[in-house]
């Protein structure tokens, strides 16, 4: 912090913060200067925002049903909504606005269309679209893994990957017979994947990226 030089009784100089200055000379009977005076009592500006607290999404993320965002409304309370779940139909509730459509928007789409919503209720509304958890994007695993079930896609992932967070292979999986199942084009094909052979660092062209809705089957 800067200091700034006081004078006080018997000619002393001292060294102190301005907040102490301005305190010092208004206890003086003095008139502190206008700019030190404002730098020590000037409330933050308003334009600084507190940032924003959400996840991470992962490149291209869309909102998608199950999602949980976050609606923020700079300085209107009454228009925000700390935590809103997308619903099965694709739809939000905001205040003001009432059913919102967000189903394959992105957060910045969203924010654009609420603020011409919210226009007709508030002088140049600044939106924020916080997306807090993704629920809607999941790769499914089967057979013999630890954990059988949907795992949640909250970044870019591998066919690695995602078994690691599943807790790997069981000591019944045939490691070097798993596939991926995946539509393409409207078709189901299947996509090999040798596990032995990944974790060695051989045929890694297989460890591709998961996309939503694939299947990792796991033979026993």
């Amino acid at each position: 912090m800067s200091q700034f030089l006081v004078y006080v009784r018997r000619s002393r100089l001292y060294k102190v913060s301005p907040g102490v200055a301005v305190l010092a000379m208004l206890m003086l009977g003095l008139r502190p200067p206008v700019a030190l005076a404002f730098q020590a009592t000037a409330p933050a500006s308003a334009a600084e925002k507190s940032a924003p607290q959400g996840i991470t999404t992962p490149p291209g993320y869309r909102i998608g049903a199950g999602d949980n965002l976050e609606i923020k409304v700079w300085k209107e309370l009454d228009a925000s909504v700390q935590s809103v779940i997308v619903r099965p139909d694709g739809k939000i509730t905001v205040p003001l606005v009432k059913e919102v459509d967000v189903l394959g928007l992105t957060p910045g789409e969203l924010e654009k269309i609420l603020v011409t919503r919210l226009s007709s209720s508030i002088n140049h509304p600044d939106v924020t679209v916080v997306v807090r958890e993704i629920h809607s994007k999941k790769v499914y695993l089967v057979g013999a893994v630890t954990k059988v079930g949907p795992v949640p896609l909250l970044s870019n992932m591998t066919v690695l990957q995602v078994l690691a967070e599943a807790g790997g292979l069981t000591e019944y999986a045939k490691r070097k017979k798993l596939y991926i199942m995946r539509i393409e084009n409207g078709k189901q094909v299947k996509l090999p994947f040798n596990y032995d052979a990944v974790v060695k660092g051989e045929h890694m062209e297989q460890n591709i990226q998961v996309l939503p809705d694939d299947t990792i089957v796991v033979p026993h």
